[in-house]
């Protein structure tokens, strides 16, 4: 298969790497200082370059904030039976995108992004692939996850919203406040730095993608929940209920199970 990776980012270097020794692959980057470290790939960086390279598939690993706007812009570019795929961990404006594209499409959200997880060793990550688009795709990424060792689970777009608000709104709000309120420490212990190393992660992220994840309409309800919960802890240790505490404690306890 012919594959255009459309970003030289950390993502797109990753799929260039995985991709390149079973497909024909090419990355397509304006800035050619980014491709500078691709190998065993076609580097473009000038859309003039794709026009001759006819690939079947499109993978998008723009950032968030430039996903629909990097797809418009290679579309006259690509053949109209080329498959558009995208990685984006936020889907707001991509359906809408794809009913309107006419292309064939496969949308997945590999859920181990660079700043945390070891993309040498993804034994214990998970991806989404959403199950509304081409089949031919779906089976394709399906395939390439399960090479990986990834836990992969099939969402349609609203079911993969409603879980990055839960596993991604309440980790990243948790950071946030934790960053907010926090004030340097002389002789931090251990897992004040694990906290602030998790924090100081989150806050290398794009500003824009922060915000994308916390605008998902599903993120309210998972921040009352916070609220709920911290409003609760709160009035335990104001009273000094050490039956309160001894409760909410095995109630944490049974959650991480």
């Amino acid at each position: 298969m012919k594959i255009l990776i459309l970003g030289a980012g950390k993502m797109g270097s990753f799929f260039c790497d995985l991709l390149s020794f079973d497909h024909t692959v090419a990355i397509y980057d304006r800035d050619p200082e980014r491709l500078r470290f691709t190998y065993n790939v076609l580097r473009f960086s000038s859309l003039d370059e794709v026009d001759g390279f006819v690939p079947d598939m499109v993978l998008n690993a723009a950032t968030v904030k430039y996903t629909v706007a990097a797809f418009r812009q290679v579309l006259p570019h690509v053949p109209a039976t080329a498959t558009l795929s995208d990685i984006a961990s936020v889907k707001r404006g991509l359906p809408e995108f794809y009913a309107e594209a006419g292309h064939p499409y496969v949308s997945t959200h590999p859920m181990f992004g660079p700043t945390f997880a070891s993309l040498s060793n993804l034994a214990e990550e998970n991806a989404i692939v959403i199950s509304e688009g081409d089949a031919g795709g779906i089976e394709f990424f399906l395939r390439l996850y399960a090479g990986l060792g990834l836990h992969v689970e099939q969402y349609t777009f609203r079911e993969h919203d409603r879980t990055i608000a839960y596993s991604l709104s309440v980790p990243f709000a948790s950071s946030l406040v934790f960053g907010s309120a926090m004030k340097p420490q002389p002789a931090p212990g251990t897992t004040f730095k694990r906290h602030m190393a998790i924090a100081r992660g989150l806050m290398s992220e794009d500003d824009y993608l922060l915000s994308e994840i916390l605008f998902n309409p599903d993120s309210v309800g998972q921040l009352d929940n916070i609220l709920e919960a911290l409003s609760g802890l709160r009035d335990i240790v104001a009273a000094r209920d050490a039956d309160a505490m001894r409760s909410f404690l095995a109630r944490v306890r049974r959650n991480l199970d």
